[in-house]
């Protein structure tokens, strides 16, 4: 396989490569009250916010800047849906029950509420954080944040923690790379010699080089869907999101890019930064 960039792969800046894999992870989407749904991927929203707290900026901080970053995600292996219930106040006395929008407690029948909470259970994708030139002094602060997070991080809750290392390096032509980075998944016998792989982005993605797979032969050029997760601000009293535009694409990659899971992963990882990179400072430990 070609591994020379692609022209237009070089016309950003260094990106940040991470690996977001854990035993749950959830990307809220659309949550509301008692339904807290998850994404089939890794949200703007999401990995803001991720970097943010590796900042250590607090929620009434601005994020302007993160948020002119651009996402890129890989699907290593989607996962299964998991739906977990949660019932608060139920048992208890009248006093001890939870407390109405209105300061009244709740009684009878109304006492218990039940929450329904979706998680993405042994999933593992590779994002690209990219941006222009300009923004490369930004980039570089983020990683030395992932390497020594001033807050824990997690995958979309905070009851999601990531398995291992965030940040696989920051590294220039970063899309070049996160289309031939081992994948974090076994290859089936089924598979063959290849393997399709979506990709999920906020720009177009015809800028990734590779075969693409599927009858409808989408090239990422135009959206598949629209979906609210572009941040205006985390302030637990003013946040709120903004729609944009839903990229994907499926591309077809040689099976052997399958690396297995944990340690088999990690070693076939650095063993590509190794051969393929010329930074001496990567994330990956």
């Amino acid at each position: 396989m070609n591994t020379t960039p692609d022209a237009a792969m070089t016309a950003t800046g260094p990106g940040l490569l991470l690996h977001l894999a854990g035993p749950l992870q959830s990307w809220g989407e659309r949550s509301q009250f008692n339904e807290r749904d998850t994404a089939p991927f890794p949200t703007r929203s999401g990995i803001i916010g991720l970097l943010a707290s590796a900042l250590g900026r607090t929620r009434d901080q601005p994020v302007h800047d993160l948020a002119r970053l651009s996402l890129t995600v890989r699907t290593d292996r989607p996962g299964v849906l998991l739906r977990d219930l949660h019932t608060v106040g139920g048992g208890l006395r009248g006093k001890d029950t939870v407390t109405t929008a209105e300061g009244k407690k709740r009684s009878g029948a109304t006492a218990t509420l039940l929450s329904h909470r979706y998680y993405l259970a042994d999933a593992a994708f590779t994002a690209a954080v990219t941006g222009p030139h300009a923004d490369a002094a930004l980039l570089q602060d983020c990683a030395r944040a992932l390497q020594a997070p001033k807050w824990p991080p997690y995958l979309g809750r905070r009851s999601c923690p990531p398995e291992g290392p965030l940040l696989i390096g920051l590294l220039d032509q970063p899309l070049h790379h996160l289309v031939r980075l081992p994948l974090a998944s076994r290859a089936r016998s089924a598979d063959g010699a290849s393997v399709r792989v979506v990709f999920h982005g906020d720009q177009p993605l015809d800028r990734l080089p590779g075969a693409a797979s599927g009858t409808d032969g989408a090239d990422g050029t135009a959206p598949a869907g629209q979906i609210n997760d572009d941040p205006l601000g985390f302030h637990p009293r003013t946040r709120s999101y903004r729609a944009r535009a839903r990229y994907q694409r499926t591309l077809t990659l040689p099976a052997i890019q399958c690396a297995g899971l944990g340690t088999a992963y990690l070693t076939t990882l650095a063993d590509y930064l190794d051969q393929h990179t010329r930074h001496p400072e990567r994330g990956l430990a």
